[in-house]
């Protein structure tokens, strides 16, 4: 009655069956569907209570044509490079200094749709990427690489459905910080850091679900956020970065600025009513974002540049790589 045609795959799931019994699925939303040489597209539209039609069929456009670019681009590019061409490609692509070469990251899935996006993401920085879903598991299988000596140099905490508890991320916290494993937040992890740490959540009156919103970094703190000097940057996320920007609002809970814990500096607030959009600890490197880095309402270069920001200055100036999963080395 309300669609042309059959969904088919699309909004549905794919997945895998572990040997321990778990069930690990994704939605196959931002997805191309390749069948016998026929690369298929579908997109659409978050359906909201305030939802504008004509926006709506401009936003499933505009997904849809980010696939078909890369797509296209995939395939004008075999057709028109040769094997040398090729390997001269790779050969630049290598050289390239990237932030994130020779690191590691891993990106807790709090059961979001984003959270494979953001991975790519990060993937993009040069850093191996390994994603967790969140729980026991999850802390087991750090500890793990712990033991091993393979500490990650980052740990995102990804945005999710529901509080912050929901997830134990107060547990994940306390374990970073007691094995000295930086820590950046997307969205539920911002909020679970203003938790972890003393502040409290209040619920937005207008839900903030699919929306852009202008945001302002807080120059009081980061009076040199646009320079790229490094010694004008003082190591912030911002780095880099215009004063104001756009991004991808998916939220309802928000830390209240007037309950921000002192351990806790606000970065970033939404221009028009100065909603915290940001968050740095002062004393250790754990840092967080309100908005989504990853998403297409957000510019990707200014998404990218966030997370590399992330891998080179969120970090324990004494790191101690020799952890061996105990807790003696407590933050």
């Amino acid at each position: 009655e309300h669609e042309r045609s059959p969904r088919c795959w699309y909004g549905g799931a794919v997945g895998m069956v572990g040997f321990d019994g778990s069930l690990n699925t994704g939605l196959t939303l931002r997805t191309v569907r390749v069948q016998n040489g026929v690369a298929e597209v579908r997109a659409g539209a978050t359906l909201l209570y305030d939802s504008s039609p004509p926006a709506e069929e401009l936003e499933t456009e505009l997904k849809a044509s980010a696939m078909m670019d890369a797509i296209i681009s995939s395939s004008s590019r075999d057709a028109e490079h040769d094997d040398a061409d090729a390997t001269s490609s790779s050969a630049a692509a290598q050289t390239k200094n990237n932030v994130g070469d020779g690191k590691s990251v891993v990106l807790i899935d709090h059961e979001d749709s984003f959270v494979h996006t953001l991975g790519n993401y990060l993937r993009q920085t040069g850093a191996q990427v390994q994603t967790l879903r969140s729980g026991p598991s999850a802390l087991q299988a750090l500890t793990e690489l712990i033991h091993n000596r393979q500490k990650p140099d980052l740990v995102v905490l990804s945005p999710g459905p529901g509080n912050p508890s929901d997830f134990g991320l107060s547990t994940t916290i306390d374990f970073l910080t007691n094995h000295r494993i930086p820590a950046f937040g997307v969205c539920l992890g911002l909020q679970g850091m203003v938790e972890h740490f003393g502040g409290r959540l209040g619920v937005l009156s207008y839900p903030m679900h699919g929306k852009p919103s202008m945001v302002s970094l807080n120059t009081k703190l980061l009076p040199s956020v646009s320079s790229t000097t490094n010694e004008q940057q003082q190591g912030s996320i911002f780095t880099g970065l215009p004063e104001s920007f756009e991004v991808a609002r998916y939220h309802s809970l928000y830390g209240i600025r007037e309950h921000m814990p002192d351990c806790l500096e606000m970065l970033a607030f939404t221009t028009e009513d100065g909603i915290p959009m940001a968050i740095a600890h002062k004393t250790l490197p754990f840092a967080a974002v309100q908005f989504h880095p990853e998403s297409i309402l957000t510019s990707p270069a200014h998404g990218l540049r966030l997370l590399e920001n992330a891998l080179r200055y969120l970090n324990y100036n004494d790191d101690d790589n020799d952890d061996d999963g105990t807790d003696d080395d407590d933050a």
